[in-house]
């Protein structure tokens, strides 16, 4: 049961809905037309004004070799920006909203579906969620109603960290990441809402679904209980 709920953690953190972007990556490539001037991505891509973009999904922001960036994007950087769905789709909406001081002169789009395009064409480049468990999912959040006898099931820390042994010698109880995902700190109700809707079939993520599946709702609680505790 530990190293099934190891694994389960792993995929499960990002808190995302599908495996899959909800874009059309054949019309994101078109798109990517309008950032080719500046960033390579895929085979042989090299840095040129702005990084290559090769494996940006779940990459830390200001990483990559090579690259010399902006004093606003090395203070990110140092702030713990890390390159999730979420955070790409803010930064290609308004560039200077997440990062002040860029340098990339980029206005953004404003369309969501032109960012959902876009980031399913950059996602064909990163680790696929549905060969590598570990790799973020790509795609919107979801809602997901839990009920709230559920939701008020108050789990034991204790008992959580019993069933996170294999957990924590993979996430690193300090929150460090290391390409793998912190799962330390993370809210309890939305670690709840997200076991749960990978239980109840709402996030389509088949390895999830399974593992989820074999969870106890006081087991969700008291993993929830647990992680969201650790100092």
């Amino acid at each position: 049961m530990r190293i099934r709920i190891a694994a389960l953690l792993m995929v499960c953190v990002a808190g995302f809905a599908h495996g899959e972007a909800g874009g059309d990556p054949e019309n994101g490539e078109r798109i990517f037309g309008q950032c080719s001037g500046c960033h390579q991505i895929g085979e042989d891509a090299v840095n040129r004004i702005g990084p290559q973009l090769n494996h940006i999904f779940d990459r830390a922001a200001g990483v990559a070799e090579g690259f010399r960036y902006s004093d606003g994007f090395k203070r990110a950087a140092a702030g713990g920006l890390t390159w999730d769905y979420e955070t790409l789709d803010d930064f290609i909406e308004n560039p200077r909203a997440l990062v002040s001081k860029t340098r990339m002169s980029f206005r953004g789009l404003p369309e969501q579906q032109d960012r959902d395009d876009l980031l399913a064409y950059l996602r064909q480049y990163s680790a696929s969620p549905e060969n590598i468990p570990e790799a973020a999912p790509t795609a919107v959040r979801v809602d997901h109603a839990v009920a709230p006898e559920i939701l008020a099931i108050v789990g034991d820390p204790a008992y959580g960290e019993y069933l996170s042994g294999e957990c924590t010698s993979c996430h690193q109880v300090s929150g460090a990441g290391d390409g793998i995902p912190s799962i330390t700190n993370w809210p309890n109700t939305e670690f709840v809402t997200a076991m749960h809707a990978y239980k109840d079939g709402v996030r389509a993520h088949p390895v999830m679904q399974m593992m989820a599946g074999r969870l106890s709702d006081e087991e969700i609680a008291a993993l929830a209980a647990y992680f969201e505790s650790i100092e």
